[in-house]
């Protein structure tokens, strides 16, 4: 599965966001209080682009922190996994939520209420993602599946096979 995974990187699905996706997950990255590693390489990666000092960086506003983050040409794929991940909780909890009622699982605003629900058969899994795929543009659901085959391939080892997996525009 290993493989399967390197076919598209966190930094390489990243980039297929469009620029005011990225902006606006950017923005809420800033004041991700789990984020903070990721903040301390975003920041040293602007400082750089902008020839400014770290510690000059950390004085922006939020917004042209966002800005600069969002117009980097490569970040890490740590980095942007993280990203990827704000950007679901900020933009695609309608999504997540619908996915984890396919599913089964308690959630509130598609954020798992359980420490360690059940993990669902890649039957369900298949069901809820076909139902998923059918609500929602093939793009976003792709996008979605490839955050969670990072976080966690043993249980969602299932989507590897998606059509979704590349319909990313």
């Amino acid at each position: 599965m290993t493989s399967r995974l390197d076919e598209m990187r966190p930094a390489k699905l990243w980039r297929t966001l469009s620029s005011d996706r990225r902006v606006a997950a950017a923005t809420a990255f800033w004041t991700d209080e789990h984020a903070t590693l990721e903040q301390a390489e975003a920041v040293a990666l602007i400082a750089r682009q902008i020839k400014f000092r770290p510690r000059s960086v950390q004085t922006l506003a939020v917004e042209k922190r966002a800005k600069h983050l969002a117009g980097l040409a490569q970040v890490s794929d740590l980095l942007a996994a993280r990203l990827l991940v704000i950007y679901h909780l900020e933009s695609q909890r309608p999504m997540m939520g619908a996915f984890l009622d396919g599913l089964g699982i308690p959630h509130v605003e598609g954020l798992i209420e359980e420490e360690t629900p059940k993990t669902p058969t890649p039957e369900q899994i298949a069901s809820a993602a076909d139902a998923l795929s059918a609500q929602f543009p093939k793009g976003d659901v792709g996008r979605y599946f490839w955050t969670l085959l990072w976080q966690d391939p043993e249980t969602w080892g299932a989507l590897e096979s998606r059509p979704e997996l590349h319909e990313i525009a």
